[in-house]
């Protein structure tokens, strides 16, 4: 290899993909953009759905309740519920979202509490899965729990007996994670996804517009008239596909640290605990480690190295930019699934599984972004990676020196 003459072609290709306006789309405008609207966008469109579906009263239907009016009064009297009439449908009624949730109060309630001789059930029905739903499920809940501790409280007083019977112990939690590793847990496996599409889609037109596209225009065969050799040639567009590939995780990188530096703030002061707060470890936590997002970078390199090989080498085979796309673009599904796999539970970083492709990328991620570094995974990872981008780099070049397919007809 002569590095003076793949630098000539590397220079050449990079002013020619500065003019690309759709590299330029790719490499830049979706990271700067994207990231900031998924972070910023979706949390206030998240926060103010919420706080408007907690500000309001929870739409209840009472089933049952007749011979038990102290409770039903209860209920009615109680701020956060709106009881609506009751109607045969009331199940149809909380899966249409018509109300939150319906309670059912067994026949002889009142009777049996005062009695003490048996247990009555009290059952809540509601939508799984559904926000508002499961709001008023969790204030029929709480509601309940108060009404059960007080008649309890009532029956003790009557009997001159302490509270202490009945709770002899208090229980308390406490989350002794630092904010790091709770925002990484709970962020940690989107941030890799993110990470791994637009590394694949900034690799993409570059290596389609170097290869297929000079076809089209016929500027490839001038190109390989030039004293340069093939593998010169090669490297100096592999680099520069490359350098787009990691322009895009970088900026990505950048922007997923300042928004996840800035949001809290915006956050805790949107929801009325201001900047200070946030910045005393008052408001909300810092989102992501910083330490675990330039880890997540170093990475990233050689599957960047894969992404920009693999996508050189298939474009070859295109005649033009437009089947370059018909060849590439499906290969997103490969990425995607290993990717999404690395996000599911119960799917945790294991010598097999840190010698699967992408998918091992997406698990060390994910630890690395809550602040567990496990350095013998980590180097298997690294290690594993850069083998496969080294034989996609080497199938690259072999398939640059095929005569059938530079000039595939």
């Amino acid at each position: 290899m002569n590095w003076k003459a793949i630098s000539t072609v590397y220079f050449k290709e990079l002013r020619d993909t500065v003019r690309d306006k759709r590299t330029l789309i790719s490499t830049l405008v979706v990271p700067t953009v994207v990231i900031p609207l998924l972070f910023f966008g979706a949390g206030f469109v998240m926060q103010k759905v919420i706080k408007k579906a907690q500000q309001e009263q929870s739409s209840i239907m009472i089933v049952g309740g007749e011979d038990s009016p102290e409770l039903v009064a209860a209920l009615k009297a109680h701020e956060e519920f709106r009881v609506v009439t009751t109607t045969e449908d009331f199940k149809a009624a909380v899966t249409e979202k018509r109300i939150r949730a319906a309670v059912d109060i067994p026949a002889g309630f009142d009777a049996a509490l005062l009695a003490g001789d048996e247990v009555p059930t009290v059952k809540i029905y509601h939508y799984q899965g559904e926000l508002k739903s499961k709001m008023g499920r969790d204030e029929l809940r709480s509601f309940l729990t108060d009404y059960r501790e007080a008649r309890v409280q009532a029956a003790l007083e009557a009997r001159n007996l302490p509270a202490s019977v009945v709770e002899p112990f208090k229980v308390e939690t406490e989350n002794v994670a630092p904010p790091e590793k709770v925002g990484g847990n709970a962020i940690g496996g989107f941030v890799p996804y993110m990470i791994v599409i637009l590394c694949f889609t900034g690799a993409m037109y570059p290596a389609m517009d170097l290869t297929a596209g000079e076809k089209e225009r016929g500027t490839m065969e001038t190109l390989l008239c030039s004293p340069l050799g093939r593998i010169n040639i090669v490297m100096g567009k592999f680099f520069m596909v490359l350098t787009a590939s990691a322009t895009t995780v970088a900026l990505t990188v950048i922007m997923m640290g300042v928004s996840a530096f800035v949001a809290p703030m915006v956050f805790a002061a949107g929801a009325g605990g201001g900047a200070g707060a946030a910045a005393g470890g008052g408001g909300m936590p810092m989102l992501i480690d910083p330490v675990g997002l330039l880890g997540v970078f170093a990475m990233v390199v050689p599957v960047a190295v894969l992404f920009a090989a693999a996508e050189l080498a298939i474009s070859l085979f295109a005649k033009s930019f437009k089947e370059a796309q018909s060849l590439v673009s499906p290969l997103m599904i490969v990425i995607i699934i290993p990717t999404a796999m690395g996000m599911l539970p119960g799917i945790e970083l294991s010598a097999k599984t840190a010698l699967i492709p992408i998918m091992n990328l997406s698990l060390v991620c994910k630890e690395m972004l809550s602040g567990t570094w496990n350095w013998d995974y980590i180097a298997l990872i690294f290690g594993s990676s850069a083998v496969y981008a080294g034989i996609a780099l080497w199938l690259c070049v072999k398939m640059f020196n095929r005569e059938d397919v530079i000039f595939r007809s």
